[in-house]
């Protein structure tokens, strides 16, 4: 399950596990105009957890998620 909100500035998603146990803490991913931020709470040292990835990281992860092993490079389409 997953949500979706509209901020001022940001798009908030939110992906809730409803997997097989165990479950783990939701993940709040939060995009910005230059950068989109993911955030999970980890109960073993009681804290969220945050990194940041520029928008062409989450280009060059969307695009990962459906390749094969490798090294891949991201160019943009000629015209």
């Amino acid at each position: 399950m997953f949500t979706i909100e509209h901020d001022f500035d940001a798009t908030i998603v939110t992906l809730v596990d409803e997997g097989t146990q165990p479950l783990q803490e939701d993940v709040v991913l939060t995009a910005f105009e230059d950068c989109i931020t993911v955030e999970q709470y980890d109960p073993r040292s009681d804290r969220d957890l945050k990194i940041t990835l520029s928008l062409e990281q989450v280009r060059d992860l969307s695009a990962a998620l459906n390749l094969p092993e490798g090294v891949y490079r991201l160019r943009k389409a000629p015209g």
